[in-house]
């Protein structure tokens, strides 16, 4: 394993172009090798603005067999991230897979099988916890800072969602990729505890003319954890005001909180009132945190440690995602006691 990691990512879209961006660009330890997207010039484009010399495929298995790539990017459609992550696995090659890492636990297992059968490590892209805000929130609570976990909240809220978008949406998104990093934020921000229970109601309030079809908007879930701690995750994919994403948790020696609705701390007061900047997109609000999970994922290679955040992790959080599911389909508490660990 060279000093500098080699890097080849699959899936050039919003988040890929961005990861690639931090691999070629940001980040001092690695290297951006290949760069692999179905769509015709999708990764020559991006390969001629940060990596010229690296190498462009439109078959992602061409890239996984590249011998010169030690590592795989996996940023694809989330139907498609378990096959990559198993094929990677099998050819040798390091992976980080944006979440959701798998759509069924069968998947899960499989993922995380394949790469422990290959000795790879395997990472998921769950961001907040390399956040500032949110890692500080949690070193107060592992530290004993809040006493015992009572009430936790996490919430996402998108900063808007066109008709066309919406339309395209596929089923469950709302568990499988937005409250899905809600409820990871949850499981490690109280930890050591499982959740017992989830119960979750949904709908569509922005695009209701989509329901039909599966599309979901808005919805909060009910989690119970075997510690007696109770959480809720929300999510609304239309904040008007920006992109807003906090937690809390609540125990019995204190509080601690993560996510900050503004930008910055500048408030302009004038006649219309008091405004303030708010950020508008993903890679905005957490610019920073996107870059750290991937400098952990370089020194974890370099270093042959384990990821902090790992398929299992991603399992945990799916398992809670089919469970808000089953909940919203019967209108019933979804049990999760006798889910084997």
């Amino acid at each position: 394993m060279s000093a500098s990691v080699a890097v080849g990512l699959i899936g050039a879209g919003w988040i890929g172009r961005f990861h690639g961006e931090s691999v070629a660009l940001r980040i001092s330890g690695t290297r951006l090798v290949a760069v692999a997207d179905p769509a015709p010039g999708a990764a020559a484009s991006l390969i001629e603005r940060v990596s010229p010399d690296a190498r462009a495929y439109t078959d992602a298995l061409e890239l996984i067999t590249d011998p010169t790539v030690e590592a795989v990017l996996i940023s694809t459609p989330a139907s498609t991230h378990t096959d990559l992550v198993v094929a990677a696995a099998e050819a040798g090659k390091h992976v980080f897979c944006e979440k959701p890492m798998a759509l069924t636990l069968e998947d899960a297992d499989r993922a995380i099988g394949a790469c422990a059968a290959n000795n790879v490590a395997l990472q998921v892209g769950f961001n907040r916890r390399f956040a500032a805000d949110f890692t500080a929130t949690h070193d107060v609570i592992t530290a004993g800072g809040i006493g015992t976990p009572q009430l936790l909240r996490s919430l996402t809220r998108d900063p808007g969602i066109t008709a066309d978008v919406a339309s395209r949406v596929k089923p469950w998104t709302i568990f499988n990729e937005t409250l899905i990093h809600d409820f990871d934020a949850l499981l490690w921000l109280n930890p050591g505890a499982r959740v017992v229970e989830v119960f979750a109601q949904a709908d569509a309030l922005i695009h209701p003319q989509y329901k039909e079809q599966g599309y979901l908007d808005t919805s909060m879930v009910q989690l119970r954890f075997d510690n007696g701690a109770l959480a809720s995750a929300e999510a609304n994919f239309q904040a008007t005001y920006g992109y807003d994403v906090r937690g809390e948790v609540f125990g019995s020696g204190g509080m601690v909180s993560a996510g900050e609705v503004t930008r910055t701390a500048m408030r302009h007061y004038s006649s219309q009132g008091v405004l303030a900047d708010t950020p508008r997109v993903n890679i905005e609000l957490f610019h920073d945190a996107y870059v750290a999970q991937l400098v952990h994922f370089a020194d974890c290679i370099r270093s042959g440690s384990a990821p902090s955040v790992d398929g299992l992790d991603a399992r945990n959080a799916l398992e809670i995602a089919l469970a808000a599911k089953e909940s919203v389909e019967t209108g019933l508490p979804v049990s999760l006691l006798a889910v084997p660990q």
